[in-house]
């Protein structure tokens, strides 16, 4: 267990795009008394984020700066066996996130990613959920973009139906934001391993156990209009219905036959459709070795939206469901979504894990699973929307 560690928390990655976001939001948010720390493997980087750390709070001038890198397993074992949380900015995932993964689980300490990245996260609970259910150590993926809103927006709308009766939740996703060069690589790369990733997560259903008493299924849906948000809905197979459906197979109060719908949420019928074709195209040619390496080719590592267009971005999750003769109709929302409010995700979900009165949970958890309430406290008091927008009785 990890009582008595120098740390609370240490920040893996703290000098990439994102990682530095998030880095400055602890800066201006961790409570005072907070023990933080910024490992890395560049020490040049590491202290040029720290001057710029400092010109947000003082205190962090004094910043303790930490060598690691992940391939040296004892580096990566040594930032673990200092801190009660770890928090990962360092991606592709798949390709660099299991040897953190694999030291926080064996030092029963709580670690904290924003992959996206299916195969990955199952990865990680075929190889470690065992070890850290032994050492106490929570393992919580996608602690951003992906999926807290589908995740702890489907945990507070499901708290506005009645108890112990079946529920349908449909999510409908909008957004206006760019993407950062690390995004864009993960996402070709996962849509490149689409057998692969099929395969592993094959694997992790059958050793994965699921409630005997209660049926949790996932609706992929056709496009169709839908007239209570006013969009067009198209089906998304990301990881969010993932990460939604395995909060309600560990949570019983999503009651005995839970079913859930994921969507993009699209204004034109003109714009749905070139989002298909342009999604089918870019699918097809990551499946070809030279035209991935060209989409890879088109950004670098560190590239990111700028500040201005960060500033103009939003997001919206509506959530429309059905139980017990209720229609709630709710929603989650907020700014820069890949961003400014993953940086403010992240960091909201490090402190809660660091310092909140929680109920007891170890392994691979999801973010409704580990820190729930709590977490959608923190975020509506740290601005993000969680409210109800219409609620009546059902047709």
């Amino acid at each position: 267990m990890s009582v008595g560690r120098e740390f609370d928390i240490i920040l893996f990655g703290g000098t990439g795009f994102t990682g530095s976001l998030a880095a400055e939001y602890l800066a201006a948010e961790a409570p005072t008394g907070c023990r933080w720390a910024v490992a890395g493997r560049n020490p040049d980087k590491l202290a040029a984020l720290r001057d710029r750390l400092a010109d947000i709070n003082p205190d962090c001038a004094a910043l303790e700066l930490l060598p690691a890198d992940v391939t040296d397993v004892d580096s990566l074992r040594a930032v673990a066996a200092r801190s009660r949380v770890v928090v990962s900015a360092v991606g592709p995932y798949l390709t660099h996130g299991e040897p953190l993964v694999a030291a926080c689980a064996e030092a029963g300490t709580d670690y904290l990613d924003l992959a996206g990245e299916p195969e990955f996260v199952d990865r990680m609970y075929l190889g470690y959920h065992d070890t850290a259910v032994a050492s106490g150590a929570r393992l919580v993926h996608c602690c951003g973009f992906d999926s807290i809103p589908a995740d702890l927006g489907t945990y507070f709308t499901v708290q506005q139906l009645p108890e112990d009766v079946p529920i349908r939740v449909r999510a409908y996703v909008s957004a206006s934001a760019g993407w950062s060069a690390g995004t864009k690589n993960s996402a070709v790369n996962a849509v490149a391993r689409l057998r692969t990733t099929a395969s592993v997560a094959a694997r992790r259903r059958r050793v994965e156990g699921r409630p005997a008493d209660r049926r949790v299924r996932g609706d992929k849906g056709v496009p169709h209009y839908e007239k209570i948000v006013g969009a067009w809905a198209l089906p998304a197979p990301i990881i969010d219905p993932q990460i939604v459906l395995r909060s309600a197979r560990a949570l019983p109060r999503y009651g005995p036959d839970f079913t859930y719908g994921h969507h993009l949420a699209v204004r034109t019928f003109p714009m749905a459709a070139a989002i298909v074709g342009g999604v089918g195209a870019a699918v097809l040619a990551a499946q070809v070795p030279p035209a991935r390496k060209f989409l890879l080719s088109r950004s670098r590592p560190g590239d990111g939206p700028s500040a201005e267009r960060r500033a103009k971005a939003w997001f919206r999750f509506r959530f429309v469901a059905e139980g017990g003769g209720r229609r709630v109709l709710t929603e989650v929302s907020g700014g820069d979504p890949g961003y400014g409010e993953t940086a403010r995700m992240l960091g909201q979900s490090a402190l809660c894990l660091a310092f909140d009165d929680l109920s007891a949970t170890a392994g691979q958890v999801t973010t409704a699973v580990a820190m729930g309430d709590a977490l959608v406290d923190r975020l509506r008091r740290a601005g993000l929307v969680f409210r109800v927008v219409d609620e009546r009785a059902s047709a």
